[in-house]
């Protein structure tokens, strides 16, 4: 496992320490889920235009399909 240390201005950390706080979890495990939905949208991504680029329609809308619901499913 890896440390990761990043600078934010003050009143973000402690909007982000609120955000913990109300889901009951740490700081650390918040920005745990932050960047496993970044990276789960960055790989949708690339997949829907990797089959974009080979014009598979069908394939692409599944994929467009499967954001959606990441979309929603977070708010």
């Amino acid at each position: 496992m890896s440390t990761l240390s990043i600078r934010i201005p003050d009143n973000k950390y402690e909007r982000l320490k609120n955000l913990a706080a109300s889901k009951k979890i740490s700081v650390n495990k918040l920005f745990d889920e932050l960047t496993t939905q970044a990276l789960t949208e960055y790989d949708v991504q690339s997949m829907f235009e990797m089959r974009a680029a080979r014009g598979d329609f069908t394939r692409g809308l599944e994929t467009l399909n499967k954001l959606d619901h990441l979309d929603h499913s977070n708010q």
